[in-house]
């Protein structure tokens, strides 16, 4: 499949409706459970899209747009969502995460891109050159990839409980 600006904004506008759908009002022993060491739970997952909402996406967009490689993407920090979630409760993360993809969705639909504006590039500070295609096809990818890790920390919980069907369960490790 190649990119197609309209298929990525399909899974990002709903992105949002399947976490709420998903995450809203289950209990913690679901939403803050991870599946080891250095992983995240769904809380930290919600946590981690809203700074990247905030921080990421538009941004680095923006850059390019306005510097092309001529200002490198400011550093994202992975684990920022750790601070910005202090004190909330997983509605209020959904909630703030749907606002912010709607503002940025709301502006990137704003920017009219065309081919042209999609083969420009930018800097990243690890990469190198990139498109602006390559961000937003990534940024699509990055919410489906985020949705499989809160897939796996939630089945992870139960990794013990399913008995001889863990042979079978592709999702959980072997043993």
């Amino acid at each position: 499949m190649t990119f197609e600006l309209g298929q990525s904004i399909e899974i990002l506008e709903r992105t949002p409706g399947v976490l709420r759908a998903w995450l809203g009002r289950l209990s913690d022993g679901w939403v803050l459970s991870n599946y080891g060491p250095e992983t995240f739970s769904p809380f930290d997952v919600v946590g981690h899209l809203i700074h990247a909402e905030q921080t990421n996406w538009m941004t680095r967009a923006r850059v390019i747009l306005e510097h092309g490689e001529a200002t490198a993407f400011p550093p994202f920090d992975r684990h920022a969502m750790r601070e910005i979630s202090k004190g909330k409760s997983m509605l209020d993360l959904l909630q703030d995460f749907e606002l912010e993809r709607s503002r940025n969705l709301d502006d990137l639909r704003a920017l009219k891109l065309t081919p042209q504006k999609l083969a420009l590039r930018g800097t990243h500070p690890q990469f190198g050159p990139v498109t602006l295609k390559q961000l937003l096809a990534s940024w699509a990818v990055h919410d489906l990839g985020h949705l499989h890790q809160i897939a796996k920390a939630m089945a992870f919980q139960y990794r013990e409980e399913v008995g001889p069907w863990r042979e079978y369960l592709t999702i959980l490790p072997k043993g």
